[in-house]
């Protein structure tokens, strides 16, 4: 089973004192190969070590399989095949995202999760057309911080979409 974790990076928000509550975002960045990516700290429910993940048969080939969350039986999803990167193996930095949009849960593997970031609104920015290598529904848009840019993803619509179709109903 996952274990709760305390990840140090998590802790680490980056914050301006000159940004007030009001258009502020909390990212969570994290990495997949060589891109960051970020998702709004709203939709996270919690950051878990990658532990024993139950394989189901007839899904998807992004769809990892099932886990058992303190008795709440969670879907996880590479995003790492589901956006066609080249997979690799689980490292001691890869961590499972629990994601929690309007009472749907669904976990994410990445590669590494960086840290939560505090930033303007007005730093995101629309994606221009094509240039992210991502379908657009998968996109929120870019965000500029610092000297980084990151992908900010749509959650509501990577969740919404797993959780469309019951799993008996998926197949390959």
């Amino acid at each position: 089973m996952p274990t709760d974790v305390s990840d140090p990076a998590l802790d680490s928000v980056a914050s301006d004192p000159e940004l007030g509550s009001e258009n502020v975002a909390q990212i969570v960045s994290f990495r997949l190969g060589d891109e960051e990516y970020g998702v709004d700290i709203m939709c996270v429910q919690e950051v878990i070590l990658i532990g024993q993940v139950t394989l189901m048969p007839q899904v998807p080939e992004h769809v990892c399989g099932l886990i058992n969350l303190r008795g709440h039986v969670i879907p996880v999803l590479d995003l790492r095949v589901r956006f066609e990167l080249p997979t690799t193996e689980a490292t001691e930095q890869s961590r499972i995202i629990i994601l929690n949009v309007d009472e749907k849960t669904i976990g994410i593997i990445v590669d590494e999760v960086n840290e939560v970031l505090r930033i303007k609104t007005d730093t995101i920015d629309a994606a221009p057309l094509g240039s992210t290598g991502l379908s657009e529904q998968y996109v929120k848009g870019l965000v500029k911080f610092e000297s980084k840019l990151l992908i900010l993803l749509n959650v509501e619509h990577i969740v919404e979409q797993e959780t469309a179709q019951p799993t008996s109903a998926r197949g390959t």
